[in-house]
Order: C-alpha cells, then sequence, then structure tokens
C-alpha cells in the first residue's frame, strides 16, 4: 500500500504489505478457481488476473505514485480498469474490490475517495449480479458492507494520524519553549549573580581600596610635617586592609561578613562608625531606637552593606564633619538612616555611573533594598547635607534564617 505521508513507521509498512498480500491472494484466487473449476474462460481469467496483479505492482516502485496525487489516482483508474476487466470475466473478482476501497480513501482526497468508492461498490454489485444472472438485496450486502467497513478504518485512522500529529507538534513545541525558558532562567540566574557580585565588591573591596586610598593620600600629606601622624594613617591604612582581606575571602566563601560575626546589626554599626571616626576626620555616631528583634541573615548584610556605602559616599563626596547612623525597629519594620552634615547633591541630577569615577553605591544600594522588599529614600540638597533612609520588612521570629 502506497502512502503520500512523508515518512512510514513499521506499523504502516506491516499494514501496506498485509494490503500486498491480500490483493495478491485474492488475484491467484480468482485465477485459480477458473482453473480449478475448467471454466470456459479461464485462460482469459488467468491473464486478466496476471495484467491486474502487474499493474498493481507498478504503483509501489514507481516514486511519482508516492508523491503526486495525480499519478496515484492515473494508477488507480488503470488497476480498476484491468480489475473491471477481470470481474466482467469472473465473478470472483468481487473480492478484489475490498483491499481496492483502502487504495482509493488512502491515495485520494476525502471527497474522490469516497466517490471512487461507492463507483467500486455499484460496479462489484453489478458485475456480481450479472453472473448470477438476477439481482437481490443480499447481493448489495457484501460490498456495500466493506465499503462501509474499510470507510470507516481509514476516516477512523486518519483522525487518529492528525491527532497523534498534533499531540507530535504540541510535544515539540513544549520541548522548544521548555529549551527556550532553561535558557532564559540561566541568563536571569547569571545576571542576578553577576549583579549580586558587583553589590558585594563595590561595598566590600571598592569601598575599603578607596579607604585605604584616602588614609594613604592623609599619610602622604602629612609626611613632611609630621611623620607620627603619618605613620598612623599607614598603620590604619594596614588594617583597612587586612580587614578587607577577611571580607574578600568570607566574600569568596559565601559566608556571613566578618563583622556581622559573634555580633549583632547594632553592634556592627556601632562598631563601624567608631573605626570610621577613627580612621578619617569625620565623627561618625551610631544611635539605636526601639526594642531589637531577630532579622533574617540575609537582611542583616544588606542593612550593614548599605550603612558601609552610605558612609564611604559622604567621606568621599560630602565632605562632612559629622554622621549620623541610626538602626530603628518599627514594628513589623527596621530602618537604618544615615544622615551627614556635608555639602550635599540634587538626586535627580545623578552622575551616570562611570568604570573609572565611580557613581555605582547608590544604585547597587537601592537594589539590595528592592532585593528584599524594601525601601531606600534619599533626601539632599546642595549645601544642606543629605539623609539616606533604608527600610525593610521585619520577617517572622520563625524564619530559619533568622539570628537573635
Amino acid at each position: 500500500m502506497t502512502t503520500t505521508a512523508p515518512t512510514l513507521t513499521p506499523t504502516t509498512r506491516a499494514l501496506a504489505w498485509c494490503l500486498h498480500l491480500l490483493v495478491v491472494g485474492l488475484l491467484v484466487l480468482a485465477a485459480g478457481r477458473a482453473v480449478a473449476d475448467s471454466r470456459p474462460h479461464a485462460g482469459a481469467v488467468v491473464a486478466a488476473a496476471a495484467a491486474c496483479a502487474l499493474v498493481y505492482a507498478a504503483g509501489p516502485v514507481l516514486p511519482r505514485v508516492r508523491r503526486s496525487q495525480a499519478a496515484a489516482a492515473l494508477w488507480l483508474a488503470s488497476v480498476g480498469a484491468a480489475w473491471l476487466v477481470l470481474l466482467a470475466l469472473s465473478a470472483d473478482g468481487v473480492w478484489v474490490a475490498f483491499p481496492m476501497y483502502f487504495l482509493q480513501l488512502h491515495l485520494l482526497t476525502r471527497r474522490a475517495g469516497l466517490a471512487a468508492v461507492v463507483t467500486t461498490a455499484a460496479a462489484a454489485i453489478a458485475g456480481f449480479a450479472a453472473h448470477q444472472g438476477s439481482f437481490s438485496a443480499a447481493m448489495a450486502i457484501g460490498p456495500a458492507l466493506g465499503a462501509a467497513v474499510a470507510v470507516a478504518v481509514v476516516w477512523g485512522y486518519q483522525a487518529l494520524y492528525r491527532e497523534s500529529e498534533h499531540r507530535r507538534r504540541l510535544i515539540e513545541a513544549l520541548t522548544a519553549t521548555r529549551a527556550d525558558l532553561a535558557t532564559a532562567q540561566h541568563a536571569a540566574g547569571v545576571l542576578a549573580e553577576r549583579e549580586r557580585l558587583a553589590r558585594e565588591i563595590h561595598d566590600t573591596l571598592a569601598q575599603g581600596l578607596s579607604s585605604i586610598q584616602l588614609l594613604l593620600r592623609a599619610a602622604e600629606r602629612s609626611l613632611p610635617h609630621a611623620p607620627e601622624n603619618a605613620a598612623r594613617y599607614v598603620v590604619q591604612a594596614r588594617q583597612a586592609a587586612v580587614d578587607n582581606l577577611a571580607e574578600a575571602r568570607r566574600f569568596v566563601a559565601a559566608l556571613t561578613p566578618p563583622a556581622l560575626e559573634g555580633t549583632t546589626l547594632a553592634g556592627a554599626l556601632e562598631r563601624l562608625c567608631a573605626t570610621t571616626s577613627t580612621r578619617h576626620r569625620i565623627t561618625a555616631r551610631f544611635h539605636l531606637t526601639g526594642d531589637p528583634v531577630p532579622l533574617p541573615t540575609a537582611h542583616e548584610v544588606a542593612l550593614l552593606r548599605i550603612a558601609q556605602s552610605a558612609l564611604a559616599n559622604t567621606l568621599r563626596h560630602a565632605e562632612a564633619t559629622t554622621a549620623e547612623v541610626t538602626l530603628s525597629y518599627l514594628g513589623d519594620h527596621v530602618a537604618v538612616d544615615i544622615v551627614d552634615d556635608g555639602h550635599g547633591f540634587d538626586p535627580d541630577r545623578l552622575p551616570v555611573p562611570d568604570a573609572e569615577a565611580g557613581g555605582f553605591g547608590l544604585a547597587a544600594m537601592r537594589a539590595r533594598a528592592h532585593a528584599h522588599g524594601g525601601t531606600l529614600t534619599i533626601e539632599s540638597a546642595p549645601g544642606h547635607g543629605t539623609a539616606l533612609a533604608a527600610q525593610l520588612p521585619i520577617a517572622p521570629t520563625h524564619d530559619p534564617e533568622a539570628r537573635p
């Protein structure tokens, strides 16, 4: 059985061979009965059966029949003509109509195939009636029932095939979508990790290096006139380098920042203010308001990093003499406020971040706050200092990451 489907599965190949064998078997049966019964036209029946078999055998070996519906229709017409000759010579030719139904339904369009089946069934009934010399309803039952079965089987198979193809396309689309989603998730994960690394590096190593640079500049300015002050600045720079080396090692190992080890967030902020006041020409004071509650470690790290980055910006840009750091527990929120008396700036006219000049601090602080469901607000004006407030929601006390 030839098909117009792009590929033949093992099942369809088996069905095709079964149909081939059925056609050959019915033709052999018609020729054999004519010879066995010594019918008057036995030779002609054998010749017609052989001719029908040869015409039928040409279909599977001709590629054009498989690729062109017009060629398939022409081949079916040739097979039908040879079959009509056999039917005219022998009543046994009526049985060949059954496999022809399947050929017509399979190779032709639905409408053309149905018309061909009806025509073939009518020819089979008329030929058989002519050989019997009479007509009865029983003669029409066999060919008509075979035609109905063939139509039901082929159309049912085609419906199942269409549904199978539809599901195959859906599965392919789903597979492609899952692959695209996995790629997008991977890209998003890489981007998120890159942003996290950028924030960590900016708030730890970059700020530490900036502090070391300021201390060394102070030592350089003090060296000719006050070598003892220069030595003190160098010692503080070395200590800052040691602290940042510890931060770097903790950062690589993805551990809790050293400033939070063995202490609370309030203790870490107080120590940050004390260290800043000792190393730089600024007075940083820490204040605590409200009753401290356990916070997730991620929240503590975020608030500590925001405070570190804000103080570093104050040292580099504000030329302030005092800075006030306040940790406030406000019921369901916790906030860190950093207020300085520097020369301030216009929050609406921030410089574009640059790899050489910096400018990533405020964006990193805002990203940290938003990542934990919080907010970051900035109030400043030229000549009036700066107030920065980071506020995060307090997680429930049963949070597995919470630390007292």
